[in-house]
């Protein structure tokens, strides 16, 4: 294999490199799993216990969702009984998710459409899960991948930001990056990579302060190579750790964090 520092951008091996360096910062002691992973395994894979947490994680971090979607399945465990649920019992379990309220009525929404519509089955096809309230691309995707296995790319704010950290793709929003990721991401990878740049990004590459002295991708980051070392070029007046690799991409796109 040709050394990393001279990959082409859109050479494929490059992103086989990626992946496996990601695998073996996250697959190690210490690094929990994904609150939907958790929760997959909570709940033997229910797709619908999958779709209400991903609702419920929208803002809200790992450890409150995973909690807060045990308490709601512990009393309610399927759609119909959801579906029957008061309003306000279901805003005491999900507290303290964001929103709780509005996410409590939509949720009971959201079950009794999969009821009356689907009969009583989470749908499989996106633009069925589409129809559902607070169900954008992501929360699709996240059900197809999580629930059902069907390969898909949730983009939430880890994937935008470091799938444009490490030059993969060259993106504003999360929906422009869907799109790339889906071109230049060979499909074997669409299953693991939400998951492995989640808990990138929740241990490694952070959106504030990433770690970047302990990264195995550093070389592969226009992140590291425009602003780390752009920094210590502007105080030293060279850059102090490695010689700044030429790219063939520019520009640093700003992070969203959008839920939807």
């Amino acid at each position: 294999m040709l050394p990393n520092s001279v990959m082409a951008d859109d050479d494929p091996r490059r992103i086989d490199h990626i992946m496996a360096e990601v695998k073996k910062m996250v697959n190690v002691e210490g690094v929990r799993a994904v609150a939907l992973n958790q929760i997959r395994e909570a709940e033997d894979g229910d797709p619908f216990a999958i779709l209400i947490g991903t609702i419920l994680s929208q803002r809200t971090r790992d450890e409150v969702t995973v909690k807060a979607t045990a308490r709601l399945f512990n009393r309610y465990r399927n759609p119909a009984e959801l579906a029957r649920a008061d309003e306000k019992a279901v805003s005491v379990l999900i507290k303290p998710v964001t929103y709780y309220g509005t996410k409590a009525e939509s949720i009971i929404e959201v079950a009794r459409q999969i009821v009356d519509r689907f009969g009583g089955s989470v749908p499989t096809k996106m633009d069925d899960l589409l129809t559902l309230p607070l169900v954008g691309r992501k929360t699709a995707n996240c059900v197809l991948v999580y629930g059902f296995g069907i390969p898909a790319i949730p983009v939430d704010t880890h994937v935008h930001r470091i799938s444009n950290r490490l030059d993969i793709v060259n993106t504003r929003t999360p929906e422009q990056t869907e799109i790339e990721l889906a071109r230049v991401l060979p499909q074997r990878y669409w299953l693991e990579i939400n998951d492995l740049f989640v808990r990138f990004g929740q241990t490694t590459c952070r959106p504030v302060g990433p770690r970047c002295g302990v990264c195995l991708l550093r070389d592969d980051c226009r992140y590291y190579r425009e602003v780390v070392l752009g920094k210590e070029l502007s105080r030293h007046g060279s850059p102090t750790d490695k010689p700044w690799p030429s790219r063939t991409r520019s520009g640093w796109p700003r992070d969203i964090d959008r839920s939807r």
